[in-house]
C-alpha cells in the first residue's frame, strides 16, 4: 500500500494538475527545471556539512566537464564516488542535488564527484552521457591536484536518468580497461528506454513521474532516430565483470519493473548485487524527505552499508 503521506501529497498535486490551464508552459525544459529544483528545495533541507566542498572542472583532451567535489574526511585515504543526477536527462543539477550528496558522503564516508553533465534537448543524447565517461576517465588528476587523500577504488552512483548513465558506463567498464569501475548503486534508475515495462502504465499516472512525461523526455533527449532498445541497459550486454550493483526500487514507480528485471539479469548472470525494495515509496523519494524522512535514512545506511561492505 501507497504510504499515506505521499498519498495525501500526490492528491493535492493531482489536484492542482487537474485544475490547471497552463500544462503547455509546464512541459517546457526550463519549467520542469524550475519544478524539481523548487520541490527538491522543499522538502530536502541542506543537509549535513562536509568539511571540504569545491567547484572545480575535470579538463583532458581539450574538453572541460563540471564537478563538485565532497570530501567529508580530508585527512585519511577514502575511495571516490562519482553522483550522477536524475532529471529525465532534461532537469537535476549538482545545485540541486547538492543536499543529497552530502547526505551520501555522509553516510559512506567517500569522496563524492557530483558532475554537471549536458541536458537535453539542448544537448541531445549521448552528450551528457560522454560528458560521464570524460569525468569517470580523468577524474584521478584533478584529485591529485588538489591534493586529495584518496584511494584508486571508483563507484558510480545515479538516480532515475542518473541511473540510466550509471548503469550504461558499467556496461562499457566490462570491456574497457580504462574505466576500472569497482560498483554502482542504481536508485530507481531508468533502465529501459522502450517503455515497454508494464509498471510504465501501472504506476504511469498519477504517481508523480507520468508516462507521458516520460514520452517526452525521451522524445527529446533521442534526436537522431537511436535504437532505443539498442542503448537501454537493461538490455545491454551484461558479465560476471559487471559492478558490483546495488538497486534500490519503489513499489509504486513506474519504472520499477525494469528494475526488477535489471536485478533478474545481473542474478542470471553471476554479478554481485544486492536489492532493496521499497514497497510503498514512489519514484524520486529522496527529493521529497521531509514527507518520508525515516525511508530516506534507510536509504542513505542501505548506501553506506553496501559501499563499505
Amino acid at each position: 500500500m501507497l504510504d499515506s503521506r505521499l498519498g495525501a501529497w500526490l492528491e493535492q498535486v493531482n489536484r492542482h494538475t487537474a485544475q490547471s490551464d497552463d500544462t503547455e508552459s509546464a512541459a517546457e525544459p526550463e519549467a520542469v527545471r524550475r519544478n524539481l529544483e523548487k520541490m527538491t528545495a522543499q522538502f530536502v533541507s541542506a543537509g549535513p556539512d562536509v568539511a571540504w566542498v569545491e567547484d572545480r572542472f575535470v579538463e583532458a583532451l581539450g574538453r572541460s566537464v563540471g564537478v563538485r567535489l565532497y570530501d567529508p574526511a580530508p585527512g585519511r585515504a577514502k575511495p571516490i564516488a562519482v553522483f550522477l543526477h536524475g532529471g529525465g536527462h532534461m532537469a537535476g543539477s549538482v545545485a540541486v542535488y547538492d543536499p543529497i550528496c552530502r547526505r551520501i558522503a555522509q553516510a559512506c564516508g567517500w569522496l563524492i564527484v557530483s558532475v554537471e553533465y549536458r541536458l537535453t534537448p539542448e544537448h541531445p543524447y549521448p552528450a551528457g552521457l560522454d560528458d560521464c565517461l570524460h569525468v569517470v576517465r580523468h577524474i584521478w588528476p584533478l584529485l591529485e591536484s588538489e591534493d586529495r587523500l584518496f584511494e584508486r577504488r571508483l563507484a558510480l552512483v545515479g538516480d532515475s536518468g542518473g541511473g540510466a548513465l550509471a548503469a550504461t558506463i558499467s556496461a562499457a567498464a566490462q570491456h574497457d580497461p580504462t574505466l576500472a569501475i569497482d560498483t554502482q548503486v542504481l536508485i530507481y534508475p531508468s533502465l529501459d528506454y522502450t517503455l515497454d515495462q508494464a509498471s510504465v502504465n501501472d504506476n504511469g499516472q498519477g504517481y508523480l513521474l507520468e508516462r507521458a512525461r516520460m514520452v517526452w523526455y525521451f522524445d527529446h533527449y533521442f534526436q537522431q532516430h537511436e535504437d532505443r532498445r539498442a542503448v537501454s541497459p537493461l538490455y545491454l550486454p551484461i558479465t560476471p565483470d559487471l559492478p558490483a550493483t546495488l538497486v534500490i526500487s519503489a513499489g509504486y514507480c513506474p519504472l520499477r519493473d525494469e528494475a526488477m528485471a535489471y536485478v533478474e539479469r545481473l542474478a542470471a548472470n553471476g554479478v554481485s548485487y544486492r536489492h532493496r525494495h521499497f514497497a510503498d515509496m514512489i519514484h524520486a523519494y529522496l527529493n521529497l524527505e521531509a514527507l518520508v524522512p525515516e525511508v530516506c535514512a534507510e536509504t542513505y545506511r542501505e548506501i553506506g552499508r553496501f559501499l563499505s561492505r
